[in-house]
């Protein structure tokens, strides 16, 4: 299954949305972000071979896509599809480019768009059962293949000079930065409920102060 999902700007590698996780196993999940940072950070030194690829790393792989300057990555279990595993980066592609085009390049600070994060978590639930119908068509589909992708692992791909202690080191500053995007996540969500129902909150105020002071009057 997906476990981790990043979108970030190839030129300068600065990371533009990311897929909110529910917190378990949080020190995999931040060393493996450290990893996924690292590796915008190579393709931004132009460092890449190509616009598609796998990369091992423990027991999961990484995939990724480039397309118009940005990276979009994925990370998922050995076992999981890697037919899927780019069709959910192409989903995901197609309709971060369809809302955010315009302002990818003006994006001053890192995750800019990170009202992105309802659309991934709504996608990943599309792909997270291999076996639905849906999938199982997309698995079929002998237009899209992905024997051609290239397959390296990490500690290649990062180089001899980022030593995999440096995830290691960093790891501790990228767990609050993660919190504190989260927070923003929560705090955005708690602004929309209170937008979407507040109107309906202050109606039904004040029908019942209408109807108290009916019952006061008579």
């Amino acid at each position: 299954m997906v476990k981790l999902t990043m979108v970030a700007r190839v030129t300068d590698g600065l990371p533009l949305a990311e897929g909110l996780d529910d917190g378990r196993d949080q020190k995999d999940a931040d060393f493996y972000k450290q990893q996924a940072k690292l590796l915008f950070k190579n393709l931004s030194k132009g460092q890449h071979e190509a616009s598609r690829m796998s990369i091992e790393t423990g027991p999961y792989f990484f995939h990724y896509i480039i397309e118009g300057r940005v990276c979009y990555l994925t990370m998922c279990d050995r076992s999981y599809p890697k037919k899927l595993a780019f069709q959910y980066l192409e989903d995901l592609k197609n309709e971060f480019e369809r809302v955010n085009c315009s302002q990818i390049e003006t994006a001053a600070r890192p995750y800019a768009f990170i009202k992105f994060d309802t659309f991934i978590q709504k996608t990943k639930k599309l792909y997270l059962d291999t076996r639905t119908q849906r999938n199982l068509a997309k698995l079929n589909d002998e237009l899209y293949e992905v024997h051609q992708i290239m397959t390296r692992n990490v500690q290649e791909v990062l180089g001899v000079g980022e030593k995999l202690d440096q995830v290691t080191e960093m790891s501790t500053r990228l767990t609050s930065d993660t919190r504190m995007y989260a927070d923003k996540a929560k705090d955005l969500n708690r602004q929309a409920l209170i937008r979407k129902y507040a109107p309906v909150a202050i109606v039904i105020g004040v029908v019942l102060m209408l109807f108290w002071l009916k019952n006061k009057i008579w």
